[in-house]
């Protein structure tokens, strides 16, 4: 019985989605629009709310919850943020290693070892260098409640590059223990490698950029990632032909990885990211100079991996999280993308074999940057703002 309601409940979504996202195409971004009173009513029918938890953060990028139930959040011009009992710690957490705040990059991810109740690591990506010379970094640190001591740098991009853009940088664990990290193509700069010039990171396999990478935890290869075996692949490769994923999630029924990746002028993406795999950028691709012209006349090519959803108009993609929890029974199993261009978090409906039956817009009105489950079952919300917002997904009072 409990199971037919759930599918009732999905099917009356599916419905309500199709008026929402229809409604994103006409408008994205006017508070105005019917968007917002699309939105609204998504919130009505499912019987939630939202509720700010706080404010004053300033471009908060990334959290994690912490045994005790505080929470870490990352601020990327390069704090790193505590909070107790829904208040802000005032004085942010020492060692923390200088970053590169300009543009895209700063202070991103931080992700909490499997184990770190035993071992305390904390491990955080960020931008590192020069406007003119820059690279996204990983360290490992340990948390003391207080401050991070012990930081090293276990993980880098080899080869530098110019500008703010493009650093990737979300962390996923798997059930292994081994962890995947997302490196954006740096805005695909021609690097050279011996005597060639390389034009195309995102497709070069000796390069770092435009891929995920699978680590252990204390940065080294696993000896089973995909390409290590070969004399012509940086041995860290994991999956290749990304241009910039800001979204990573773990579905641990299927076993499967999902990501959500930028394109340029729309064309962004939603992937099953898999070991060994080509996911097209920039041969392949539904996005569009930011100019008007075409990037290639190819939307897909045998070798290389078709998306699972297309957005055009973008919605500029961030954190992505899978639904596990039991608060929302409805949406369970479902993903949630945010939205910085759409300032929405996206439902996203999934079948049992990763397809997707259909999307609706939960309207935030501000730049989505992260979007997590927490330890609750609620779903949490990072706004990218000079006065950035903490904001919870809850189920409606009984009566209201």
């Amino acid at each position: 019985m409990k199971a037919k309601i759930s599918r009732l409940i999905k099917r009356a979504g599916s419905a309500i989605a199709l008026l929402a996202i229809a409604s994103c195409t006409v408008a994205q971004n006017s508070p105005n629009s019917p968007t917002t009173a699309a939105a609204e009513n998504v919130a009505a029918a499912f019987g939630f709310q939202k509720t700010t938890v706080l404010s004053g953060l300033e471009h908060p990028w990334s959290m994690a919850w912490l045994p005790d139930g505080a929470m870490l959040i990352t601020e990327r011009p390069g704090r790193l943020r505590i909070v107790r009992n829904g208040t802000l710690v005032p004085t942010p957490i020492s060692g923390v290693p200088p970053v590169l705040a300009v543009g895209q990059g700063g202070l991103m991810d931080v992700s909490l070892h499997p184990r770190f109740a035993e071992n305390r690591f904390v491990y955080l990506t960020y931008s590192h260098g020069t406007i003119d010379a820059n690279r996204t970094r990983i360290a490992r640190a340990t948390f003391d409640g207080k401050a991070l001591r012990d930081l090293r740098v276990i993980f880098e991009v080899t080869q530098p590059k110019q500008g703010g853009q493009h650093f990737g940088s979300r962390i996923l664990w798997l059930p292994d223990n081994t962890m995947l990290v997302a490196i954006g193509d740096g805005g695909n700069p021609p690097l050279r490698l011996g005597s060639e010039l390389i034009r195309t990171q995102a497709q070069n396999l000796r390069s770092r950029l435009g891929k995920i990478v699978r680590l252990a935890d204390d940065g080294s290869i696993p000896r089973n990632n995909p390409f290590v075996a070969s004399a012509n692949a940086d041995p860290a490769v994991w999956s290749y032909g990304h241009r910039n994923i800001q979204g990573l999630a773990f579905d641990p029924a299927s076993n499967r990885v999902w990501s959500t990746e930028h394109g340029s002028r729309g064309g962004d993406e939603l992937n099953i990211p898999a070991a060994g795999k080509n996911y097209g950028w920039p041969v392949v691709t539904h996005s569009r100079e930011y100019t008007g012209g075409e990037i290639s006349n190819l939307r897909s090519q045998p070798g290389m991996v078709d998306p699972k959803l297309v957005w055009t108009p973008a919605i500029a993609p961030s954190g992505l999280t899978f639904y596990t929890g039991s608060r929302f029974a409805q949406w369970k199993g479902d993903l949630f993308a945010g939205g910085l261009v759409s300032r929405d978090v996206r439902r996203i409906d999934l079948d049992d074999k990763g397809n997707v039956l259909s999307q609706q817009s939960i309207n935030i009105g501000q730049r989505v940057r992260d979007v997590r489950t927490g330890p609750d079952g609620l779903l949490y919300i990072l706004t990218d703002e000079s006065n950035g917002q903490l904001i919870r997904l809850e189920p409606r009072p009984a009566g209201s």
